[in-house]
């Protein structure tokens, strides 16, 4: 995971003096590089040993670190960058042309899909797709960007003759999840790992007994704490973050990852309900 990434993840669980060094950085990383760690403390309202601490959350040893990590990650990244046309970065421009927008844009989304790919836990997955595939029921919920997600694991796993309910309406979620019990799945999708909606729904399925698997890009946070798996994306999300687009690509690529893996422990089967359902279509999609 890159620092920026890592720093997007912890950002959440901060105090208010890191948060505000974290969000400094991630606002414009180059200047980690150009000034001394005085003067980001001096412009965020902090004190040096706070700065310290940050990085060493980070894991990094101190500001020295940091500048040394961030040197390389700037640097790779602008070599991508330059290679696909993009001027910009994660940032939103007043000024770019369309083919610079879909560059900046394609970056973001491939670096957050690599790195979520790079540092998915695997045995975490494999616990997930066990618990989904012999989960009698599969309850998913997230809200705005997140219910995407949600729902198209929803689609697919119903694709595949499995019993998967995604309802956006929390209400209807915690409803549901009250009458869940051993046997059964509770999903949820945060990026954040704070949306209180979610963390509710899970905490409800697992007082019923169902087990529960979240799917975020945050360390810890109410989320995290109702799940007993973590799924973790490795995400830098920024002034782009309101349309939630690198989110939202690298949750489904762990979709995509669950999904294909569950669909993989009973092949035949699989096959067999993709043809039925692609079946039954076939009449509408014929001019």
């Amino acid at each position: 995971m890159s620092t920026q990434s890592h720093l997007q993840a912890v950002r959440e669980q901060l105090p208010p003096s890191m948060r505000r060094v974290a969000d400094a950085i991630l606002e414009d990383p180059h200047r980690i590089l150009q000034g001394t760690i005085t003067d980001l403390a001096t412009a965020c309202a902090t004190s040096e040993p706070t700065v310290v601490r940050l990085c060493q959350r980070l894991g990094l040893a101190g500001y020295a670190d940091l500048r040394l990590t961030l040197a390389g990650e700037l640097a790779s990244e602008q070599v991508r960058r330059l290679h696909l046309g993009s001027t910009h970065g994660a940032d939103l421009p007043a000024d770019s042309t369309l083919s610079q927008i879909v560059a900046d844009i394609a970056l973001t989304e491939a670096l957050g899909i690599e790195e979520t790919a790079a540092t998915l836990d695997i045995a975490e997955l494999h616990r997930a797709v066990e618990a989904l595939a012999d989960a009698s029921m599969v309850l998913l919920h997230g809200i705005s960007a997140s219910a995407s997600a949600a729902g198209d694991l929803e689609r697919k796993l119903q694709r595949i003759g499995r019993n998967a309910r995604c309802l956006r309406d929390t209400h209807d979620a915690l409803a549901a999840a009250a009458l869940m019990g051993p046997g059964q799945v509770a999903l949820g999708f945060s990026h954040s790992g704070s949306t209180r909606e979610v963390a509710a729904v899970l905490s409800q399925a697992r007082t019923a007994g169902a087990r529960t698997i979240a799917l975020t890009n945050s360390v810890e946070g109410p989320v995290v704490a109702q799940a007993d798996i973590v799924l973790r994306t490795s995400v830098r999300e920024s002034t782009y973050r309101s349309g939630a687009m690198a989110s939202r690509s690298a949750q489904l690529l762990v979709v995509d990852c669950m999904f294909v893996a569950i669909a993989q422990r009973s092949r035949d089967d699989t096959v067999d309900a993709l043809r039925t359902t692609y079946d039954a279509l076939a009449d509408y999609r014929r001019a």
